[in-house]
């Protein structure tokens, strides 16, 4: 049976933690949910440059001209971060072809499936994630 096939009979699977973990489902419903971001980003990119192209005019009220700009701004920005979360995403899709996906990479125990539903490029653990932003934060209050 195919990978494809996997799931194709089984729209609703959701993986469960009475199942074992990272199994060919459990990959194959994780690799399908971070093509479906990363494709869902992509497409959003493509309505911004068409939407930035269509939207050169020449404002000739200062006020109108400025939030035009601040508009652009912030959408280049949340474009910019996007891209950086396709970088994470193509990662993430290579570690579940290398086989390390789903376990954390300062530990290497399990991630929770629950964190990984929710965030699929998590690379840490929650204990591993929480121990590392406490770190963040007291080097950051130097």
């Amino acid at each position: 049976m195919s990978k494809a096939d996997v799931l194709a009979n089984e729209p609703q699977y959701r993986p469960r933690d009475d199942e074992p973990f990272m199994n060919e489902r459990q990959l194959e419903y994780f690799r399908r949910k971070l093509l479906a971001w990363k494709d869902e980003i992509l497409r959003e990119s493509r309505e911004t440059v068409a939407h930035l192209q269509a939207e050169t005019e020449n404002h000739p009220d200062l006020a109108d001209r400025a939030t035009s700009e601040t508009d652009r701004a912030l959408e280049l920005r949340t474009r910019d971060r996007q891209r950086k979360l396709i970088s994470k995403i193509d990662e993430a899709l290579r570690r579940i072809d290398d086989g390390s996906y789903g376990y954390c990479e300062e530990t290497g125990e399990p991630i929770g499936l629950a964190r990984l539903d929710a965030r699929p490029i998590a690379t840490l653990s929650l204990e591993a994630q929480e121990r590392h932003e406490r770190r963040e934060r007291v080097h950051r209050d130097d």
